[in-house]
């Protein structure tokens, strides 16, 4: 183990783990070879049924503390629960089947004690298919920095692997625990609305696609949670004259993509062409031209 002897800020980074078996080791083993030696994990165990704590005993370190919830509860509830436990200035969040890169919270650290102003900095990221371990980056436009809610009203682009964020603004607001899907989304447009993001533009993180990554799997609750969530806050103060056209729009396609995935390719063709054209061409030009069999694998892949 590296002991840490200067005086550098504790960061607690938040593992949520539910049956984490597959992918656990190498998630902590992108945390350990961090340059940035002064954190803490707090691994949340919630309620899993394998041997995920049996692959974290093998590592003897005590930056290393387990918790297990007695019950399974959605995942924000058990972020907030996580969150408690943490002593850190700063927290971090990774789920077991991602990583990050050597360098991560070295060069985000820095970056917040040198902009006071800023209270949370996220980063680019790359997407990483299980199935044929293509990767490729997340973003290769510049992502917002500063004063950025409408800009992700407008199009979101925060993966919560690549945050690091002052914890006291976690008393400011916690996940909605009743999200299971969008609780990210939620929790850190709440949280732009108070302070200054910043944003390391190249990638430190990256994000495993596999089939059960719940957002892929949970396509029907995606839509329900964030047709819920517009009803609730397109009137509500926190975002009082912002648009939610993006939001509207996202929405649109997430039914469109379970229209494809149900092989409802006609249907699926008729919201398409309610989109605005730059849109229909940006996401689904190629994908018209495909025999129905096809279009599907593509979605799923």
């Amino acid at each position: 183990m590296i002991l840490n002897t200067r005086s550098e800020p504790l960061v607690s980074i938040i593992v949520n783990c539910k049956d984490g078996k597959k992918y656990l080791s190498s998630c902590i083993d992108s945390i350990v070879s961090q340059t940035y030696t002064n954190w803490e994990i707090i691994f949340w165990d919630n309620n899993s049924q394998d041997n995920s704590k049996k692959i974290l005993n093998n590592y003897s370190d005590p930056r290393v503390k387990y918790f297990k919830s007695e019950i399974t509860t959605k995942l924000y509830e058990a972020r907030n629960n996580a969150i408690k436990k943490a002593l850190g200035k700063y927290i971090a969040f990774l789920d077991v089947d991602d990583w990050w890169l050597p360098e991560k919270l070295k060069t985000q650290v820095n970056f917040l004690e040198k902009n006071k102003e800023v209270g949370m900095v996220y980063s680019n990221f790359y997407v990483v298919k299980e199935k044929n371990q293509k990767k490729k980056i997340f973003s290769s436009n510049l992502l917002p920095e500063g004063n950025i809610t409408q800009r992700l009203l407008d199009k979101y682009q925060i993966g919560i692997l690549s945050v690091v964020i002052k914890k006291e603004l976690s008393k400011k607001y916690e996940f909605d625990k009743h999200l299971e899907i969008i609780g990210d989304f939620d929790f850190f447009l709440k949280i732009s609305k108070l302070i200054k993001v910043g944003c390391i533009q190249k990638p430190l993180a990256c994000v495993r696609i596999h089939k059960n990554n719940l957002s892929l799997i949970k396509t029907d609750d995606f839509i329900i949670e964030l047709s819920n969530w517009l009803k609730k806050n397109q009137m509500s103060d926190n975002f009082k004259g912002l648009s939610f056209k993006g939001v509207i729009i996202n929405l649109h396609c997430q039914k469109i993509k379970k229209l494809i995935l149900n092989s409802e390719k006609i249907n699926a063709f008729k919201e398409i062409i309610k989109l605005p054209l730059s849109i229909r061409k940006l996401k689904y030009g190629i994908f018209l031209l495909l025999p129905a069999k096809k279009l599907k694998e593509r979605i799923e892949s």
